[in-house]
């Protein structure tokens, strides 16, 4: 079968979710079938990434959004009703290098990442396609706008309720919907919604395996900083959870390691706690640390982090929401917090008790090695197209 794989962002370097998805769903769909990548991006293209992705596609199109263009698509979607979010990445040229490629490489099925690709396809009608929401986008920014300042709010209300529409009228678009979890899922509200596939991330057991480090910190939280539900989260536990800490371990320290730290996270560095922006090898930062701790307040989808702490065997703490998706089993593979004080319970528990904490661990990692495959996470959308 023949698969044109159209995304928002080329998938390399791997440093945000839907670069990791986008990038192992193309490596295993390769695998299976002829594909054709087409990937919008509104940055220079890394110097690396034709040659990383070249391996997996039979042609490649990476298409430049210039800022310009962006902001007149901007104004566009203000003025139509539809999401920023969308608006942003649509505009007229890169829709001809679309069809384009549609036309060249005749695919047999169009598979499109996230909402914001969808408007380039809608009208197609004589090719199958399937769209991945990934996560629940609306539910998400529902999430984040109580925590935005006043002047910001009633722009992402607006965002929010266009996105909500744009998630309905998207769904009956696509012959096929997938999306990364079933919580998720539930916050789709189609009265079809159960039709949509649920296909989750997996986790490269040959990469993140577990390394001998000196353990340099206590704590480690890694993730795309410039991401608010990062953000939220690190703020969270450095100013709410670690005073609580420190009151009985008053030398506990935390490495936040992720690139493009914003400006409140770099305002979170101390003597105790090391901000390190973009590094060449996050496992290094996973391994350098006793224990991972992700306390999502606004979390949506499906926590790459957590599956990577745990294949590389930390112990690890995160939030009832955050493991909703996961489906660990809590105090046996993974422990919750839910409050300050339960969490830095937890945290000092672990720092504590050795034998815990590898228990906890060990545990942790046989959990991600049974049941998060990427082979295996991926071949609910191999069905898809078999269908």
């Amino acid at each position: 079968m023949r698969i044109l794989f159209l995304v928002s962002r080329i998938p390399w370097p791997l440093e945000k979710g839907d670069k990791l998805r986008a990038y192992n769903q193309l490596r295993i769909l390769s695998q299976h079938h002829a594909v054709a990548l087409c990937a919008l991006h509104d940055e220079p293209a890394h110097p690396e990434a034709l040659e990383k992705l070249s391996p997996f596609c039979e042609s490649i199109e990476f298409v430049q959004l210039s800022k310009t263009t962006i902001a007149f698509n901007l104004f566009k979607a203000l003025m139509s009703g539809k999401p920023f979010q969308v608006g942003y990445f649509y505009n007229y040229y890169s829709k001809v290098i679309v069809e384009k490629m549609i036309g060249e490489f005749k695919p047999d099925h169009i598979y499109c990442q996230l909402l914001r690709t969808a408007e380039y396809v809608k009208d197609v009608r004589d090719i199958p396609k399937t769209i991945d929401y990934q996560d629940a986008f609306a539910k998400g920014l529902e999430r984040r706008i109580k925590g935005e300042p006043f002047y910001m709010k009633w722009l992402l209300e607006m965002e929010n309720k266009r996105l909500s529409k744009y998630e309905l009228e998207t769904f009956d678009w696509f012959e096929h919907k997938a999306i990364i979890s079933e919580q998720d899922r539930q916050f789709i509200h189609h009265p079809k919604r159960e039709d949509i596939e649920i296909v989750p991330n997996g986790v490269d057991f040959d990469f993140f395996s577990p390394l001998e480090r000196e353990k340099k910190y206590d704590l480690v939280f890694t993730g795309n900083m410039a991401y608010p539900p990062n953000i939220a989260s690190v703020e969270y536990l450095v100013q709410s959870i670690m005073p609580i800490v420190w009151k009985k371990r008053p030398e506990t320290t935390v490495l936040i390691s992720g690139a493009s730290p914003h400006t409140k996270v770099l305002q979170l560095q101390s003597d105790k706690v090391k901000v390190t922006g973009w590094v060449d090898d996050i496992r290094d930062s996973y391994a350098s640390s006793k224990v991972f701790i992700a306390p999502m307040q606004i979390s949506i989808g499906l926590q790459n982090k957590l599956l990577e702490a745990m294949a590389m065997r930390l112990p690890c703490i995160t939030s009832e929401m955050a493991n909703n998706a996961l489906k660990a089993e809590k105090d046996k593979s993974i422990l919750i917090g839910d409050t300050p004080e339960e969490y830095s319970q937890h945290i000092i528990q672990l720092l504590g008790n050795q034998e815990k904490a590898t228990v906890l661990a060990q545990e942790g990692h046989n959990f991600v090695r049974q049941s998060y495959s990427w082979e295996a996470m991926t071949q609910p959308l191999l069905d898809i197209f078999e269908k």
